[in-house]
């Protein structure tokens, strides 16, 4: 039987069907953080059952935590520290691991977890945060939850799933000068809309994603949920295992000889069937940007703001004008040259160790324009300190951005900073939704190296000419 990399992991972890269609699935680890941590663990003892296995359950401080530097527990989002304070009491009461606010492993879930080698091929991994399929690119099946199913995995290690349809995504071909793998999850999203993966766990292959490191698969794999899908994978190979050796959680000696074994049995069959595949000339794909108040409203930089087509249908049509609108944009409008007022660089999309060397290459001897308030924030504390091992901290500050300590930050509105109030911003997020960043902050997505450009250049700009 020919089965593809979702069959063979799905197959692995199945306890049993249940009697309306959906399934009981095994789950090998849970990762929480303070954001809903505290509710879940707090929930389960307050139910009297205790968490079954402790010793795979994980948590960080991430998402209201303050990312100034020298902070603690005080955080300007009202009640944060009491989230704080009650997560880490969760935390010892249950036995659990916790990356605490200082401590030097802490950083945003979806960085901590590939890092220190929690995420492992073939495993099954749970967070109540949604954008949890990005660990999907070591080859784990990886998704977001809620906190009531956070308890349920926590309290019995399975959970109930209803079983999603296959879809892989080939990227065919080498990317162009300038384009990365942030560009080429905003061009799908924006060639196919935000729903076009609703219902599918994603399988994203061909030559450039084979060519892609582990950190490019990270990003890709990060916005399958942008663009409705259940999760986002990617077949573990010999990258894969190279970037998982030795870190803290791999395993190690005989059990990583197993381990690989096991891995290397992890790719989707020649002949496996997918309920749909998408094939993406990268060609096509050049330094892409959002223009409207969804993921789906992305085009190239040096394009314009779309028309409406005239085979919209009238919610299309209204959602369209709404996007015009929110964005202070009209048909037509040149995207290159939009001047801006700020640049953000972080998030668990973009604010690893090779997107910050890639900012710094833009900004190495340049300034950002006055009147930019720029800012970047490492994804973790380990990445902190290896991007100013390298130096990249002082070739930031340099060109005028601030430089902070790890977390999710202003990716969106809870760490209690926001942007100005209508601020045209460049980012390297995942969400452009309305007020995501700030009241009606009007958000562009783009790459770490388009924001870096962007910034300098004191509205949107196309990279190439800064490479």
């Amino acid at each position: 039987m020919q089965r593809t990399l979702f069959e063979k992991i799905w197959q692995r972890h199945l306890v049993t069907e249940l009697d309306d269609g959906a399934a009981l699935i095994y789950i090998d680890r849970v990762f929480l953080h303070e954001r809903t941590g505290s509710i879940a663990l707090k929930s389960l003892q307050a139910d009297g059952r205790a968490v079954v296995s402790p010793e795979h359950v994980f948590c960080t401080m991430d998402h209201i935590v303050d990312t100034v530097i020298g902070r603690d527990d005080n955080t300007k989002v009202p009640s944060g520290k009491d989230f704080i304070l009650a997560t880490r009491q969760a935390c010892v009461d249950a036995n659990i691991k916790l990356f605490d606010v200082n401590d030097p492993q802490q950083g945003i879930v979806h960085v901590v977890s590939p890092e220190l080698g929690i995420v492992q091929p073939g495993a099954t991994l749970v967070c109540p945060d949604s954008h949890t399929c990005s660990q999907g690119a070591l080859g784990a099946l990886a998704w977001g939850i809620g906190s009531s199913e956070a308890e349920h995995a926590l309290a019995t290690k399975t959970l109930r799933v209803s079983k999603p349809r296959t879809m892989k995504v080939n990227f065919n071909g080498e990317l162009g000068f300038g384009v990365s793998a942030k560009d080429m999850i905003l061009h799908l999203i924006g060639a196919y809309g935000a729903a076009g993966g609703a219902g599918y766990v994603i399988e994203f292959s061909g030559s450039a994603v084979t060519d892609l490191d582990i950190e490019g698969r990270l990003t890709l794999c990060n916005m399958a949920v942008e663009f409705s899908a259940f999760t986002g994978l990617v077949a573990p190979d010999a990258k894969a295992i190279e970037y998982l050796q030795g870190r803290e959680y791999s395993p190690k000696g005989e059990l990583w000889e197993q381990a690989v074994n096991s891995w290397q049995t992890l790719f989707s069959d020649e002949q496996a069937e997918f309920d749909t595949i998408i094939d993406i000339d990268c060609a096509d794909i050049s330094p892409t940007i959002t223009w409207g108040n969804s993921p789906q409203h992305a085009c190239g930089v040096d394009s314009v703001v779309p028309e409406i087509d005239n085979n919209a249908t009238e919610n299309q049509v209204k959602a369209m004008s709404r996007a015009f609108e929110y964005m202070d944009l009209q048909p037509g409008t040149s995207l290159k040259g939009l001047p801006i007022g700020a640049a953000f660089i972080g998030s668990c999309t973009n604010s690893r160790l090779s997107d910050l060397r890639l900012a710094a290459k833009v900004l190495k001897g340049r300034k950002v324009a006055a009147g930019i308030n720029a800012i970047c924030v490492p994804g973790s504390s380990t990445v902190k300190r290896a991007a100013e091992a390298e130096g990249l901290d002082k070739i930031f500050m340099d060109a005028g951005f601030q430089w902070r300590e790890s977390g999710c930050s202003m990716c969106f509105f809870a760490g209690g900073e926001s942007f100005g109030y209508r601020q045209r911003v460049v980012t390297s997020t995942n969400r452009n939704f309305e007020s995501r960043q700030g009241p009606e902050t009007r958000s562009h997505l783009a790459s770490p190296a388009t924001v870096a450009a962007s910034a300098i250049a004191g509205c949107i700009a196309d990279v190439r000419e800064y490479l």
